[in-house]
């Protein structure tokens, strides 16, 4: 893409973005009373939480300009993930913004990408509606650096996507990087066209380009569950609160997870990472389904079906959401395998979703694993070592053992004071009994393997009380 005069101006005096925003899009100050139609503010924050806390299982979804190159940079491999492409290489702002005028994701098709989500057994879709490379995937008034603007494309992503979620009742957010943008001379990250962090005038990028951005977000997409912030380099308690006021007062029961800077709503994990124990608190572990959150052309490292159901049963065991990334390739198209991969769980689900949305985290523990007593890991802190032979989930009165081994001499039951009145596999119409014995105290479910090719099955024990007695 040729450097028109608008970006040129941009990048030599930042406050220009601003002009066009005061210009063309509703000031913040003009926008601070809540949208007409949005749900209305939440009478309690277990009310703002409970679609959270019922659906477990998300879409998250990576898609930029940085799957044009796909890993690759002047026939060098980039290292690492493939949205950092123009980080990891030290790309200059005025070639990487030519990959707009190559953007044309012709086969991008937002109904399919929802149905998917949606067959996959997933309950709530974020897309990265401005990535750390400064690109919006929506039309922003903000800034013509967007997916509308400037490129061939010239269709919005975040409202075809809005529109389509709403169409199917899917719960719609939207990954927003509020301090990272190597595109912005202000914005934090790079240092290799702007110069140091510690020079730049942040206040002024936050409140000419991400404060108004999140302000167009929430005011002209419809109902947002939820904003995923990332990265707060340089956010301070003050600067945090200034996004946390736009979001309650536009959108209240907007969720914010746990990398604005200050706290959120729910705690985000790691990436890839799950607590070794259970957490009493809300939170979710961002995870992908490869290595890389952004396509690359050379990551077919797929998790398979059986790694991911097992993922997802033990981060709701121990209270968790999972947020399991796909990074569409520069077409608009979902890699085929991960597509593959999520439908089979989807699938599994559909058995066997009441042991996963809306449960509750295990009452146990042992299951989970327990650390060596001398062996270390790479920190230098004790090992955990991982059992996974079994997960428990919860409801009201029932008890849900997710069995990934096949327990031959029968299951032996962790110690609870509850007595059973029933115990069958889910999926079984018929509900057959399955026997519990007690062989030297220890109840002992003999559960039959219900097929040649079940990789994992949920064992359901209906217990009398509404909570398990240890």
């Amino acid at each position: 893409m040729k450097t028109t005069v608008r970006s040129w101006f941009c990048r030599i005096c930042p406050l220009f973005p601003a002009f066009i925003f005061m210009a063309g899009a509703v000031a913040p100050s003009a926008a601070m009373a809540q949208v007409a139609g949005m749900p209305p503010a939440p009478k309690s924050q277990d009310e703002k939480m409970a679609w959270f806390r019922e659906a477990k299982f998300g879409l998250f979804i990576h898609w930029g300009l940085y799957a044009i190159p796909a890993g690759e940079w002047k026939g060098q491999r980039s290292p690492g993930i493939g949205e950092w492409v123009m980080h990891r290489m030290k790309i200059p702002v005025r070639e990487y913004e030519q990959l707009a005028s190559q953007f044309n994701p012709f086969k991008f098709d937002a109904e399919e990408w929802v149905k998917m989500a949606e067959d996959a057994g997933m309950k709530y879709i974020v897309i990265t509606s401005k990535h750390h490379d400064g690109f919006a995937m929506y039309r922003s008034k903000v800034s013509p650096y967007n997916v509308f603007d400037a490129t061939p494309f010239k269709r919005d992503v975040l409202k075809e996507l809005a529109d389509a979620c709403a169409k199917r009742g899917m719960q719609f957010g939207f990954y927003y990087s509020q301090a990272q943008d190597w595109h912005d001379p202000n914005g934090a990250g790079n240092t290799w066209d702007f110069g140091p962090d510690e020079k730049k005038d942040f206040d002024n990028y936050l409140r000419a380009k991400a404060e108004p951005q999140v302000t167009e977000l929430l005011t002209g997409y419809g109902p947002i569950c939820l904003i995923w912030f990332d990265t707060p380099r340089m956010m301070t308690p003050e600067r945090g609160k200034r996004f946390v006021d736009i979001v309650h007062q536009l959108q209240p029961a907007t969720l914010i997870d746990g990398r604005l800077g200050i706290q959120g709503d729910y705690h985000s994990t790691g990436d890839n990472a799950i607590p070794n124990l259970t957490r009493n608190d809300d939170w979710e572990t961002p995870a992908t389904v490869n290595h890389t959150w952004g396509f690359r052309r050379d990551d077919e490292d797929w998790k398979s079906p059986t790694e991911i159901i097992f993922k997802l049963l033990d981060i709701v065991s121990k209270g968790g959401n999972y947020l399991l990334n796909v990074g569409p390739d520069a077409d608009g198209i979902i890699p085929q395998p991960s597509v593959d991969n999520l439908r089979t769980v989807g699938r599994w689900l559909k058995v066997y979703g009441e042991a996963v949305y809306g449960a509750g985290r295990s009452p146990f523990g042992e299951e989970f694993g327990e650390f060596s007593p001398t062996q270390k890991d790479r920190n230098g802190q004790p090992l955990f070592l991982v059992r996974n032979d079994w997960r428990c989930t919860t409801k009201p009165g029932k008890l849900y053992f997710t069995l990934f081994t096949i327990p031959r001499e029968g299951l032996d039951l962790p110690a609870f004071k509850n007595p059973i009145t029933k115990a069958y596999l889910l999926g079984d119409r018929e509900k057959k009994e399955i026997t519990i014995e007690t062989i030297n105290g220890v109840r002992v479910a003999r559960v039959p393997r219900p097929g040649p090719h079940a990789t994992s099955y949920v064992l359901c024990l209906e217990i009398k009380g509404d909570t398990v007695e240890r």
